[in-house]
């Protein structure tokens, strides 16, 4: 019976079309049911479906070997396309698929949770079905990372080389004074006569904040008195407010706690002088460290984020901190 120019003709299968590229390619049907694991009558079977279903002889079976005719060539070069396209598509969509992890559990000192984890958060949604945001002080959280309870770290504390883990410099922050408003700094004053005016207010050394802060005062000023320590920066910063102290501190705590920002005057440490020369910058460096063979290609997308989350809240507090852009630098090296 004819078919009907009306007949839906229903398209070759994957099974045919495969069939028929490695005819060609091999140039027998015992060749090409060897490739596929498959018998020889289903090659030949995949053929006559293929010759029917398109209307078309494929095989030019005067010869011998039997040679593709004009049509079966036709049909070799695109169903090679195709099959090429259709095996990209189920890797892009596999990868796809191993790329977004079910749990990401992501360790951070408290600044960082507080300023750069929204943008961290929305930047991952669509990446992990899951993520477990976990804040705290550096050594809390590295032994967490040690005991595999967290697949990154982001620390301030120096990278330790390890094996099967790798440490990735981020950015960089340079301390500055905070005073209060009103206050009136001393020209060509030191740190040392400052305290003198108000009490310093000290960061806890059991942070890296405080023990970077302590170590510098140590070297530069060691008779500043340390009366007053606090483990987090909003109860410290309050009280610089208030006109009750001065402390050292970043621009990424000063971010997360810019209600009382707002309302302090920042001095650069370089403009304050020690025995008449400016006092050394202090800066502190966040790293993330994590394990390439359980996080992948997407440590690099993390890096990326946090870089690009860092440039943003830079051209924030610039405006409405007045602070100078270049207490921050981001490092690039991947």
């Amino acid at each position: 019976m004819k078919k009907r120019a009306s007949d839906k003709v229903m398209p070759p299968s994957w099974e045919q079309l495969r069939s028929w590229v490695a005819l060609v390619e091999t140039g027998s049907v015992s060749a090409a049911a060897q490739r596929l694991e498959i018998s020889q009558a289903g090659v030949s079977q995949h053929v006559r479906q293929l010759e029917e279903s398109l209307g078309a002889s494929l095989l030019d079976r005067a010869t011998r070997p039997a040679h593709p005719t004009a049509s079966g060539q036709r049909l070799y070069v695109q169903a090679r396309d195709l099959l090429s396209r259709a095996s990209h598509m189920t890797e892009t969509v596999r990868a796809l698929h191993r790329s977004k992890r079910s749990l990401l559990r992501l360790g951070c000192v408290d600044s960082f949770a507080a300023t750069i984890g929204p943008q961290m958060v929305r930047g991952l949604a669509g990446r992990v079905q899951r993520l477990r945001l976990v804040s705290g002080i550096n050594p809390g959280l590295a032994e967490q990372f040690d005991n595999h309870q967290l697949d990154v770290l982001i620390t301030t504390d120096d990278p330790k080389p390890a094996a099967g883990r790798q440490c990735l410099a981020l950015f960089s922050e340079q301390f500055l004074l905070a005073v209060p408003s009103d206050f009136q700094v001393p020209p060509l004053a030191s740190l040392q006569q400052l305290s003198g005016l108000r009490p310093f207010m000290h960061y806890s050394t059991r942070s890296k904040m405080g023990a970077l802060v302590d170590a510098y005062l140590a070297r530069h000023d060691p008779d500043i008195e340390q009366v007053f320590e606090f483990d987090a920066t909003d109860p410290l910063l309050s009280l610089v407010r208030e006109d009750l102290g001065i402390a050292l501190t970043t621009p990424l705590c000063l971010w997360q706690s810019r209600y009382h920002a707002m309302h302090l005057k920042c001095v650069p440490l370089t403009a304050l002088r020690h025995q008449g020369k400016a006092y050394p910058p202090l800066q502190r460096t966040f790293y993330m460290v994590y394990r390439p063979d359980e996080l992948g290609p997407l440590a690099q997308d993390i890096a990326a984020m946090v870089r690009v989350a860092v440039r943003e809240l830079q051209r924030e507090w610039v405006s409405a901190l007045n602070l100078p852009a270049n207490l921050l630098s981001v490092n690039e090296d991947r």
